[in-house]
């Protein structure tokens, strides 16, 4: 797979708090976004790839683009744990001629309201009748006790956590797409929000948005005649570690050995690359704390040592790993991960809000602490 297919076409819609289409129309148009980019017609495409979570399915999609025969079709699982699979699938599919023209998207109206984590009921007979039942209600309270811990075992502070959010508002502050533009974020406004699950307070925790992205992918070859200037797949994985039990993965013996680590082994051993030949990184942040966990797992420091890392300024434009260079989910917008891929496109395509000089190889992470992927990406 290595190199064998690339991205060439990139779409999205406006972010906001509330939008007024359906999610159905909002697909439809990131998707029509990114043919238009790559200069591919709709009826040419013949490959889908999804989240599980994704309530738009393929027929509808198909149907309302003017898709032609489509001869395969995808879904990644684990909410922000499939984004970068999407895109494998289409790589994996190209590369081996089940498809010529991949589409991947993740469209989603979190931002218009509904509070689903308040329905325990619905979630009882999954593993999470262990933990519902003892306060455990949301994400948050689930990456609450396990950045407790990492403080506790490697003295990670909460200075060290707003490094992570500051160099997320910073990127978007330079992004007028983001949702948090020309918003600065200060050290003693962070310091002194609101508790959501201490220890991680509001500027710890994603955005809450509607909106919707897609990507169009095909082979190398194609790829030098489409409209945009390609991105290739270098190298993607997918990881789920034995006996992990999600988020709540508290009894293993090393609880903060995550997923990353799993899709980490798989996405080097393929590569020809490794973590110190990463220009810019795109890494998964729903929550702060999940930032020096993946640091770690994708091996750009030692354990315990991904806190530490976020100091002097290392995840700033100029640092040791520039990072989520849009604003992530943090700052940007949070549509499952999904704009971390299309501006990992961008900085290789030189046209980010937010550039690094002469990118040539970008991370691109989906989310720790559930089974997750990962994109190694060039130009």
């Amino acid at each position: 797979m290595k190199d064998a297919a690339a991205i060439v076409g990139i779409g999205r819609t406006p972010f906001a708090k509330q939008l007024p289409e359906s999610e159905k129309t909002l697909a439809c148009r990131a998707i029509l976004a990114a043919l238009e980019d790559a200069g591919i017609a709709p009826a040419e495409v013949d490959g889908f790839a999804s989240y599980t979570m994704e309530e738009t399915d393929e027929v509808e999609v198909a149907k309302s683009i003017g898709a032609g025969d489509v001869t395969f079709f995808a879904k990644a699982g684990y909410g922000g744990g499939g984004s970068c699979a999407t895109v494998a699938h289409l790589a994996a599919a190209v590369a081996t001629g089940q498809a010529t023209v991949g589409v991947a998207w993740r469209s989603r109206k979190r931002g218009s309201g509904g509070r689903p984590w308040r329905n325990t009921t619905v979630q009882l007979p999954t593993p999470a009748q262990w933990t519902r039942p003892f306060g455990l209600l949301r994400p948050a309270d689930e990456i609450a006790m396990l950045t407790r811990r990492y403080m506790h075992e490697y003295g990670a502070t909460r200075d060290h956590l707003f490094n992570v959010a500051l160099a997320c508002r910073n990127r978007a502050n330079q992004n007028p797409a983001a949702m948090m533009y020309e918003r600065p974020l200060t050290r003693e406004m962070y310091m002194t929000s609101r508790w959501i699950s201490e220890p991680l307070c509001l500027f710890d925790n994603c955005l809450e948005t509607d909106g919707a992205l897609a990507c169009v992918v095909v082979s190398a070859d194609r790829a030098r005649d489409c409209r945009s200037r390609p991105v290739y797949v270098h190298s993607a994985a997918q990881g789920l570690p034995a006996q992990h039990h999600g988020m709540v993965n508290y009894w293993a013996e090393d609880p903060l050995r995550g997923p990353a680590w799993t899709a980490a082994q798989q996405l080097w051993k393929h590569a020809d690359l490794c973590p110190q030949d990463v220009d810019v990184a795109q890494i998964y942040d729903a929550f702060t704390a999940l930032v020096p966990l993946s640091l770690e797992g994708y091996g750009f420091c030692g354990r315990g040592e991904g806190a530490a890392f976020t100091e002097g300024g290392a995840l700033e434009i100029g640092g040791r790993l520039p990072l989520n260079t849009s604003g992530g989910g943090l700052s940007e917008a949070y549509v499952h991960g999904f704009n971390l891929i299309t501006e990992g496109v961008r900085q290789l395509r030189g046209t980010s809000t937010a550039q690094v000089p002469d990118a040539a190889t970008c991370l691109v992470t989906a989310g720790e602490g559930v089974p997750t992927s990962a994109l190694l990406l060039r130009s």
